[in-house]
């Protein structure tokens, strides 16, 4: 059988071998009437990593963003978003379409930081004409880039000095928590002190974490009691959800620490891109690595690298993503094939190997 690997993202993973046992092995009520026991124990145990007084178990994490959202906000009111940020770009306009929610996109920098100038801006006066300016909404980690804990502590401040709540879109905050944390400081506790900035925080199981599906919302009482109807509207009450809520306890058990792993899988192959001419490697600092292809030659690089049994996305540059279904095997194929492509296209520019990628 051919080698293969899947760097689209970290949501293709499939549950290990021990995960599916957990899932198989877990007790099971009817979460819409609130006694699913492996729901409301993931619950619970997910705000007490956090500092939260509870949280609730989503189907998505696009839900968990919804959610969060039109718990904060009414219809009318106004959240500020970075312009490509995923709850504003690529949530479908949920917070629009279904909450009546203003978005007030801004510009971000090259690791997704607004200016703090732009949001003090962009935070209206209570006067009719505007929409109220009700929520902050940031994503840590932004295309792979964890953002720094005195940015979140600024931004965070700056609106809550004019009434504003903070919402953290955290689908890969453990990625962000296990690529900030303090000599000796966990991955739990860092992603705890990520957390404390927020009113609400928004965490994905089913990416970096390895469970095949879910997300969870945390925040107060009062916010997850406003966010439980809402799911209900929007569909997302599940019946024997315990299924999966032991799969993402299980994840939070077993993998948090070998975050690190898919980081170091990400470095090896930013490092072994560096000396191929045509490629420019913008991100590496997790396990998303970002690559721009000269020329317009990424459609035909993606094909290429599909016959290789090499998958990647190219959406905004071509993105590679590693996760707990990557070795160390599965990004030298990825190398190789990456280096016989541009072999073909410039043969000469290639035909030096430098001795940091030769070791790769």
């Amino acid at each position: 059988m051919n080698r293969s690997v899947d760097l689209r993202s970290d949501t293709v993973t499939q549950p290990s071998a021990a995960m599916r046992a957990a899932m198989f092995a877990a007790p099971l009520g009817d979460d819409v009437f609130g006694d699913d026991p492996s729901v409301n124990a993931l619950q619970d145990k997910i705000a007490a990593m956090l500092g939260f007084e509870a949280a609730l178990f989503m189907p998505s994490g696009t839900q968990s963003n919804l959610c969060g959202l039109m718990a904060h906000c009414q219809r009318g009111d106004e959240y500020i978003v970075g312009q490509l940020a995923h709850t504003y770009r690529y949530e479908g306009g949920g917070a629009a379409v279904l909450g009546s929610i203003q978005p007030q996109p801004l510009a971000q920098d090259a690791v997704g930081q607004m200016n703090l100038a732009d949001i003090a801006a962009a935070i209206k006066p209570d006067d009719c004409h505007f929409a109220r300016s009700r929520l902050l909404c940031l994503e840590n980690t932004w295309n792979g880039y964890p953002m720094p804990s005195d940015y979140l502590h600024q931004a965070t401040a700056l609106v809550r000095e004019n009434g504003l709540a903070a919402h953290l879109d955290g689908a890969r905050l453990f990625n962000a928590a296990v690529a900030s944390a303090a000599p000796n400081e966990s991955a739990a506790a860092a992603a705890r002190r990520i957390a404390s900035h927020f009113d609400s925080v928004s965490v994905c199981f089913s990416k970096g974490l390895g469970a095949p599906v879910g997300s969870a919302l945390c925040g107060s009482k009062e916010l997850i009691a406003r966010a439980h109807r809402i799911r209900k509207m929007a569909g997302g009450g599940m019946r024997q959800a315990g299924f999966l809520a032991a799969a993402a306890t299980y994840a939070l058990d077993h993998h948090l620490e070998r975050l690190a792993d898919d980081h170091a899988l990400a470095q090896r192959l930013a490092q072994g891109l560096q000396d191929i001419c045509g490629l420019q490697v913008r991100s590496a600092q997790t396990n998303i690595v970002f690559v721009d292809v000269a020329d317009g030659r990424g459609p035909d690089l993606l094909a290429y690298l599909k016959q290789r049994g090499v998958l990647a996305t190219g959406l905004i540059g071509l993105r590679f993503v590693t996760h707990l279904d990557v070795d160390a095997a599965g990004v030298d194929l990825a190398l190789e094939a990456i280096r016989a492509f541009f072999a073909q296209v410039i043969p000469t520019a290639n035909a030096a190997t430098s001795p940091v990628a030769a070791a790769y």
